[in-house]
C-alpha cells in the first residue's frame, strides 16, 4: 500500500501490474540485460569486420565509415527522445518497439548486398538501440528501489556496459573468420526474437500516470537535430578536416539547435528534459564523467584495434581475442566494485576507476613497431579492464541517484547520450591525431609501420589524458552525501519482500 501511495504522489504507476514484490524481477532483469548487451556490443562488433565488408560489397572508403557512423548518428541523436517516449507511452511497450526495429534492421543488414542498403539499415539499428537502452534501464530503476538491491542490479548492468564493447570486438572477429561478416548481424535475430517473446510475459509495464500526456514537439526536434548533427560532425571531421567550412558550419548549427533546446525547455509546460534534474550536482558530475569515460575507453578500443591490425598484422579474429584480457578482467572485478561502492565510497571507486583507465591507456603509449601482445598490450588491457569495472558501476548509480521514477527514462537517456557522445568525440579526436601525425612522418620519409605506430602513440596519450581528466571532475562535482543516500543499504528502508526468482 505504501508503495502505491508514494507512486500517486510522484505521478507514477504500473498499469495493471501487481506489486513489484510479486514481479520476478531478476528474470525480467535478465531479459533487459541481454537487450542492453546486444545494442552495446553492436557499437563495436563491426569494427574488425569493416575491411571484409568493404571488400565483399566493393565499398569505397568514404562509404565504409558510414557503417559505423550511421549507427552512432541515430543512436546518439535519439536517446533522449527514446527515454521520454518510454516515460510517457509505457516502458515495456517502447522497449518492445525498439527491439522489433533493432532485430528487423539487423536482418536487413545481414541480407544487404550493397552499401545503399547496408548503411540505411545500420541507421535503423541505431534508432532501435536508442529506443531500447533508456527504456530498459528505466524499467530496472522502477523494479529495484534505491539501495543495496538496486546497486547489485546496476553493478551487473555496469559490468555489461564495460564488457559489451570488447566482447563485440571478439564476437566480430570470430564470426567474420568462421561464419562470414553477415553473421555479426544475423546473431541479433534469435536474441532479439527471444527477448520479444519473453518481454510481455515477465517484464513489468510502467509509465507516467497522467490523464493528458503532453509532448514537447519543439524540444524533441531541436535536441534530436542538435545531437544528430553533433555526432555527424565529430564522426566525419577526421576525414573532412576540423577546420573546414563544412565541419565548422555543422558544429555551429548543432550548437544553435542545442541552445534553442535549452531555451524551449525553460518555457514549455511538459519539457522533454526537465532542467531541474541538473540541480543535483552529482547527476551533472556523473554525466560529465560519463562523457570522459566514453571518450577515453571507446577511443582506446578503436585505436588499439587499429594498432593490432595495421602494425602487428593481427587478423580480425586475433585482434578480437586479444581484447579478452580487458573483458574478462572487467567481469571478474565487477563484484568487487559493487561491494566497494556499497561498503566504502562510490565517489572514491569512480575516481579510482577513471584513474586506472587513464593510467592504463597511458601505459599503452609504450607500444612499438615490433611489439607483441604479452610485452606491450596485456598489462594496459588488464589495468583498463579493472578500471572499467570500477568506473561504469558508480557512474550508473550516480547518474540515477535521487531521480524520481517518472523521470527515470529521461535520466537513463541522458546517461547513455553522454556516454555515446563522449565515445564519438573521443574516437574522432584520437583518429585525427593518429592520422595527422602519421601523415606528417610519412612525408618526412618514415617507414609506414613506424609512422603508424607513432601516430597511435600520440592518440593513446590523448585518450589517457581524457580519462585522467575525469578524476578531478569526480571530486569537484560528485557529492558524497547524495551518493551515500543512493547506495544506502536496503535494510535501512522499508521495502517489499524479495521476489522469487
Amino acid at each position: 500500500m505504501r508503495r502505491h501511495q508514494v507512486a500517486d504522489q510522484v505521478g507514477y504507476r504500473n498499469p495493471g501490474d501487481p506489486d513489484m514484490s510479486q514481479v520476478r524481477r531478476w528474470r525480467a532483469f535478465a531479459v533487459l540485460a541481454v537487450s542492453f548487451f546486444m545494442t552495446v556490443a553492436d557499437l563495436a562488433i563491426v569494427n574488425v569486420a569493416l575491411p571484409t565488408i568493404g571488400r565483399k560489397l566493393h565499398m569505397p572508403e568514404s562509404s565504409l565509415q558510414w557503417v559505423v557512423t550511421g549507427y552512432a548518428l541515430t543512436f546518439g541523436g535519439f536517446l533522449l527522445l527514446g527515454g521520454r517516449a518510454a516515460d510517457l507511452l509505457g516502458r515495456r511497450r517502447i522497449l518492445m518497439a525498439g527491439l522489433f526495429l533493432f532485430t528487423a534492421a539487423s536482418l536487413g543488414c545481414g541480407l544487404a548486398t550493397q552499401d545503399s542498403v547496408l548503411i540505411p539499415m545500420r541507421c535503423l539499428q541505431g534508432l532501435g538501440a536508442a529506443v531500447v537502452l533508456p527504456a530498459a534501464l528505466s524499467i530496472v530503476m522502477s523494479m529495484f528501489p534505491e539501495g543495496a538491491e538496486r546497486n547489485k542490479a546496476l553493478g551487473v548492468w555496469g559490468a555489461i556496459g564495460a564488457s559489451g564493447a570488447t566482447v563485440g570486438v571478439i564476437a566480430g572477429g570470430l564470426l567474420t573468420r568462421y561464419a562470414g561478416w553477415q553473421y555479426i548481424f544475423f546473431l541479433n535475430i534469435p536474441i532479439g526474437a527471444a527477448a520479444l517473446l519473453l518481454a510481455p510475459r515477465i517484464v513489468p509495464e510502467s509509465r507516467l500516470a497522467t490523464q493528458r500526456r503532453r509532448y514537447d514537439l519543439f524540444g524533441a526536434i531541436t535536441v534530436t537535430g542538435g545531437l544528430s548533427l553533433l555526432v555527424y560532425a565529430v564522426s566525419t571531421a577526421p576525414q573532412a578536416g576540423w577546420a573546414t567550412a563544412r565541419t565548422v558550419s555543422l558544429l555551429a548549427v548543432s550548437a544553435a539547435l542545442l541552445a534553442a533546446f535549452l531555451l524551449v525547455e525553460t518555457r514549455v509546460e511538459a519539457p522533454l528534459m526537465p532542467l531541474r534534474i541538473f540541480r543535483s550536482t552529482t547527476l551533472a558530475g556523473a554525466n560529465a564523467v560519463s562523457v570522459l569515460l566514453g571518450g577515453s575507453f571507446f577511443a582506446f578500443i578503436f585505436i588499439g584495434t587499429l594498432y593490432m591490425q595495421q602494425v602487428l598484422g593481427y587478423s580480425a579474429l586475433k585482434a578480437g581475442l586479444a581484447w579478452l584480457a580487458a573483458s574478462l578482467t572487467s567481469v571478474a572485478f565487477a563484484g568487487l566494485s559493487q561491494a566497494l561502492v556499497t561498503r566504502v565510497s562510490a565517489k572514491l571507486v569512480m575516481a579510482a576507476g577513471m584513474a586506472m583507465i587513464g593510467g592504463g591507456v597511458l601505459w599503452a603509449t609504450e607500444v612499438s613497431v615490433h611489439g607483441n601482445f604479452w610485452s606491450t598490450l596485456a598489462g594496459p588491457f588488464i589495468v583498463v579492464g579493472i578500471g572499467t569495472a570500477f568506473a561504469f558501476i558508480p557512474v550508473s548509480i550516480a547518474a540515477l541517484a535521487g531521480i524520481a521514477k517518472h523521470e527515470a527514462g529521461v535520466a537513463s537517456g541522458l546517461l547513455n547520450t553522454s556516454q555515446q557522445l563522449g565515445g564519438a568525440i573521443g574516437v574522432a579526436i584520437a583518429s585525427t591525431i593518429a592520422a595527422t601525425h602519421a601523415s606528417t612522418l610519412l612525408h618526412q620519409g618514415a617507414i609506414p609501420a613506424a609512422a603508424l605506430t607513432s601516430g597511435f602513440q600520440w592518440a593513446f596519450w590523448a585518450c589517457g589524458i581524457i580519462g585522467l581528466a575525469a578524476v578531478p571532475v569526480t571530486f569537484l562535482l560528485v557529492r558524497r552525501d547524495e551518493l551515500a543516500t543512493a547506495v544506502a543499504s536496503t535494510s535501512q528502508k522499508s521495502q517489499p519482500a524479495p521476489a522469487k526468482v
